[in-house]
């Protein structure tokens, strides 16, 4: 049995040829193209359990053991999916894993008091690349970084803004920079059509921005 190639018109995004060949084999019941497609995400999903899992969590739970979780639990599902994949494979993954940090969350009590949907992602990330690629988008002529600023700095204070920022917000940026999720991939993966995606990563930059020149008291190292 062959999988139909995923169409931009039916609302996926499409998958690389090399996935979309393993897909292929996968559904055909070759164990080795199954095999070969987990192996093929396990770096994406190791950065994004990574990046959501608490601090404290992390002092107990190992991110390769939750993402050995959530590939266990993928090839179990997988013969549904393939059946009618309504995403692409990789956010597939990437809902499965995120349900995986929830439960993580509520098993070990990590800061009950805050939403399980955002255990404050960006918490010790502090100096990732990421970040200072981040800022240094939001830089114009009012927004020059100062001499003495490190880029460990720039970085606290960006992620400091972005905690500030409202779920949906910070969400948009975090799958965008940090998730390193395409416009079109973070539509599908929000239901959003590409436009609105556009649009509200724009919206969140835009706030971010002010936050950051409007800290009363704080030197954010962009202005």
């Amino acid at each position: 049995m062959k999988m139909m190639m995923m169409q931009r018109k039916d609302g996926i995004v499409p998958e690389s040829d090399q996935t979309q060949e393993l897909l292929n084999g996968a559904a055909d019941g070759n164990p080795e193209a199954i095999n070969q497609l987990m192996d093929r995400h396990r770096t994406a999903l190791s950065r994004m359990v990574r990046m959501r899992m608490d601090q404290k969590l992390m002092r107990r739970v190992d991110v390769s053991d939750v993402v050995q979780d959530v590939l266990v639990e993928a090839n179990r599902r997988l013969s549904s999916y393939l059946k009618k994949p309504k995403m692409a494979f990789h956010l597939w993954l990437r809902h499965i894993a995120r349900d995986r940090i929830i439960d993580a969350h509520r098993r070990h009590r990590v800061s009950a008091k805050r939403s399980l949907d955002r255990e404050q992602p960006m918490t010790g990330r502090s100096g990732d690349k990421s970040s200072i690629l981040l800022a240094n988008q939001l830089k114009d002529s009012q927004l020059t970084p100062e001499a003495a600023a490190t880029q460990k700095e720039i970085a606290e204070q960006v992620e400091l803004g972005i905690s500030k920022l409202d779920d949906r917000d910070a969400e948009i940026i975090i799958l965008r920079l940090y998730e390193q999720l395409s416009n079109q991939e973070v539509a599908s993966a929000l239901s959003l059509s590409e436009p609105a995606a556009s649009m509200r990563y724009l919206r969140a930059i835009r706030r971010l921005k002010e936050i950051l020149v409007e800290a009363p008291g704080e030197s954010n190292g962009l202005d």
